[in-house]
């Protein structure tokens, strides 16, 4: 990044806000979009097309960061996820009221109804509405050499991933409650699959059945680690004892989703039992004027679902500024 002295004095978010074709950093603006992946850049092309004024906060650290494409999104199957967003971006500079910060939100205060944000740089912006687009952070099991292949040949997700694993011999890495669920969903993608639980496996006598009869080997032993190549390919399962299984892929039974930002929590927005925030249509909140959108409502909402959800708050949101304006 360039320093103040090569960009003439002016920080690094004002240029990056003009290169979008948007104003140089404000005080007030109709509504601040807190995350700049799907769902938030669609909620800020809806409204700078409803002529809006919008300034979109997003500090360049999104869930997806590890993957290498993402799938799945019409026209744009198989695009590198930060390509993905430079291209929503350059659509934006059309739109001369959508201002984009790089930056952080930290702190975000109510008075009157109106909501202030106060970011990592220092930044202060009020606004009549928020959007919180901010999405989820994995927590990662502790298994040694994950982090290696992970978003390379390991996965969350068999819709965005299975295709390229299909065939392989793959493997279902984690338990929990929903295991047979995920059994059955990767066999789809590949007849060639064992199941590591790490630990006893919560499957009764005839899911265990059902296992042996399609040639599904269970092992509920702890898992020691996962060996790859140098390319972070997934080469090996190691079970705890030293015995090592030769795989090519797996999907894990969960990534430990976490809420990105606690603000909306501390502002009075509760948690449902799966961790996601409790909004009601079109993410609208038990607080006037706060929306919550993508991930953060949803765990897991998929590109085109994040998309989908940053449109219908948009128009929720111009349709409630409008009547209000009248």
């Amino acid at each position: 990044m360039q320093n103040k002295r090569e960009l003439g004095g002016q920080s690094p978010q004002s240029v990056y806000s003009r290169e979008l074709g948007g104003q140089s950093p404000q005080t007030t603006t109709d509504i601040i979009i807190v995350g700049g992946g799907p769902a938030g850049l669609s909620a800020a092309l809806v409204l700078g097309r409803s002529l809006r004024t919008v300034v979109l906060i997003d500090e360049g650290k999104p869930r997806n960061a590890v993957a290498r494409k993402s799938h799945g999104y019409l026209t744009r199957d198989g695009i590198e996820p930060e390509a993905l967003r430079s291209l929503a971006r350059e659509e934006l500079r059309r739109y001369g009221s959508v201002d984009f910060w790089h930056d952080a939100v930290q702190e975000v205060a109510i008075t009157d109804g109106k909501f202030r944000a106060i970011t990592k740089n220092g930044g202060s912006l009020a606004s009549r509405v928020i959007v919180f687009a901010s999405g989820m952070k994995e927590q990662l099991p502790a298994w040694p050499g994950l982090t290696d292949v992970y978003g390379r040949t390991v996965f969350p997700c068999p819709y965005c991933d299975g295709w390229e694993m299909r065939g392989k011999p793959l493997a279902v890495l984690g338990g929990g409650s929903n295991l047979m669920a995920h059994i059955k969903l990767i066999h789809n993608w590949s007849r060639d699959l064992i199941v590591c639980s790490d630990g006893p496996a919560d499957l009764n006598e005839q899911e265990r059945e059902q296992l042996e009869q399609r040639s599904i080997a269970l092992y509920e032993q702890p898992l020691a680690g996962l060996e790859s190549s140098a390319a972070g390919e997934l080469t090996h399962v190691v079970l705890d004892g030293g015995e090592r299984i030769a795989r090519s892929g797996a999907f894990v039974t969960e990534s430990g989703p976490r809420q990105a930002t606690d603000i909306p929590l501390r502002l009075g927005v509760p948690l449902d039992e799966s961790g996601v925030y409790k909004t009601q249509s079109h993410g609208l909140t038990r607080i006037p004027g706060l929306y919550i959108i993508g991930d953060a409502k949803q765990s897991f909402s998929g590109l085109t679902g994040a998309a989908s959800e940053g449109y219908e708050a948009g128009v929720a949101i111009n349709r409630a500024l409008v009547e209000e304006d009248w």
